[in-house]
């Protein structure tokens, strides 16, 4: 299982001991993630030292800031991780929709840090990437490959990103500014939808001496990260709210599925809750709900192909958004005359100001949550969670671009309202699916024509994660890694008391 990143023992002592070596002279030191689960738990040291770190650097402490507890500025911790609660005025459900922000998160203000830390602890602490000598590779369709880049430059190591041409401007300016050569910013055809090429891409350069691909898409750590991180941090928000309201009950968890990291903290809160698990993607590409294809703008729900780390069998409901839907809110939610039709409509300032954390795949969450609640027939008491990946910060030129081909006049006061009433007032429970087992086999077979013809995953190893038994399995692996984690922080000699 070693490619899949389920290794639980040394690969590598050699590689071990130089990258112990480097983190030693770079005074790095890897956090836990029950730390980043609990950052109460964190050494009150290394606290006491974040409090000057700038959260936009490479700085090693920085890493311990990847997690939901951040502020506003991403420099002081809170006690609940920060959401915006949605009201019926904006949303015409009855039910509480809550997003988590996740543009509270250090360097890329994304919470892909999260799967991308996910996938390089386990290679670190069993000597299976050597910072040192070889080159970290990151697939993406945004975010996650910023967040492999952030923490590869921590780490002194080369960072590579592999991105679609045609993602928002914003992203390739942030990597133009991290990477330590122009060339590691690797462009391929195509846009959100065009996965199969990243990874043809990835198959070329792992042909190329020295170097490591983190495939969110196929590495369990983004699953399992997410699962101990992201399923924790939802249920803090939703305990909190039970705090003033003991008689709201958790309903659903929405997200895109993407590369299928987020979604698993849908497995952590139906466990514990008995919630369902929405997975959402673009109407312009319904792979799950259709076996469809084609393309779409919603950045950051890459699909066309079912992720290897997706516990299918798990999924309750699939839920499919246009672009259309997202591109004409992500511009009502961050122009004047948008918010001013909020504001008439009774939508409460902060919530107002809160929609600027929401880009485009997390209005297409907000989307479906809606859609949930409708179809659900839930009401008031009934919660339904979802996250926003990312805000509106990386698509300012998105919001240029749909503005000057919808409403070459400009975006007033009528194009608000029109916005508004269609997109918002006229979400429907169309392009829905209520998973039977049958549902979800075809889903699950689906995968094999990308991961056992496509990428060379062997039948049993693609089979076995039919079975909720493989899937229970994983969850001790986060203590498994903390373990080897906690080990490797002592052999650097890395003060982690507190």
């Amino acid at each position: 299982m070693r490619r899949l990143g389920l290794e639980r023992e040394m690969v590598d002592q050699a590689v071990y001991e130089r990258t112990v070596e480097r983190f030693r002279r770079a005074d790095v030191v890897m956090p836990t993630f029950a730390q980043l689960a609990r950052p109460d738990r964190i050494p009150s040291s290394i606290r006491a030292r974040l409090v000057d770190v700038d959260p936009d650097t490479a700085h090693p402490l920085n890493l311990f800031r990847a997690h939901w507890y951040n502020g506003r500025g991403q420099r002081e911790p809170v006690a609940v991780p920060e959401h915006v609660v949605l009201p019926p005025a904006l949303t015409g459900v009855e039910a509480t929709i809550v997003v988590a922000l996740g543009d509270r998160f250090p360097m890329i203000h994304s919470h892909k840090v999260i799967a991308a830390y996910g996938c390089l602890a386990p290679r670190i602490v069993t000597g299976q990437f050597d910072p040192t000598r070889q080159r970290a590779v990151w697939p993406s369709t945004g975010n996650y490959c910023r967040g492999g880049v952030a923490i590869s430059r921590i780490l002194g190591a080369r960072g590579v990103a592999v991105l679609p041409e045609g993602m928002s401007r914003e992203r390739f300016a942030w990597l133009e500014r991290w990477v330590t050569d122009p060339a590691d910013i690797i462009r391929t055809p195509g846009t959100e939808s065009n996965v199969k090429e990243i990874y043809d891409r990835c198959a070329e350069l792992d042909r190329e001496p020295d170097t490591v691909i983190f495939n969110q898409f196929s590495e369990f750590g983004n699953h399992i990260a997410h699962y101990a991180l992201t399923g924790r941090a939802l249920e803090h928000v939703v305990e909190h709210l039970q705090a003033a309201d003991p008689e709201l009950r958790l309903r659903a968890f929405v997200s895109a599925t993407g590369s299928a990291g987020t979604i698993a903290a849908g497995d952590y809160l139906k466990e514990r809750h008995g919630s369902l698990t929405v997975a959402v993607e673009a109407l312009e590409c319904p792979t799950l709900l259709a076996n469809g294809f084609g393309e779409h703008n919603i950045q950051g729900i890459g699909d066309k192909h079912v992720p290897l780390i997706h516990n299918v069998m798990a999924t309750d409901i699939v839920a499919a958004v246009s672009d259309r839907a997202t591109d004409a809110l992500l511009v009502l939610f961050n122009t004047p005359a948008g918010r001013a039709v909020l504001e008439r409509r009774g939508v409460p300032a902060p919530v107002i100001d809160g929609l600027a954390s929401f880009g485009l795949s997390s209005i297409c969450n907000v989307l479906a949550a809606i859609k949930t609640a409708r179809q659900q027939h839930l009401g008031a008491g009934d919660v339904i969670v979802t996250v926003a990946t990312d805000g509106a910060e990386m698509y300012a030129t998105e919001i240029e671009r749909i503005v000057a081909r919808d409403h070459p006049d400009g975006f007033g006061a009528a194009d608000a309202a029109a916005v508004r009433a269609e997109h918002l007032d006229g979400v429907t429970t169309d392009h829905m699916l209520e998973c039977t087992r049958a549902d979800r086999d075809r889903i699950f077979n689906l995968g094999y024509f990308t991961w056992v013809e496509q990428q060379g995953i062997p039948l049993d190893e693609f089979e076995a994660r039919r079975s909720p038994d493989f899937w229970s399995g994983l969850r001790a692996m986060a203590d498994v890694w903390d373990e080897l984690i906690d080990a490797f922080n002592a052999e650097v000699g890395a003060v982690v008391a507190a």
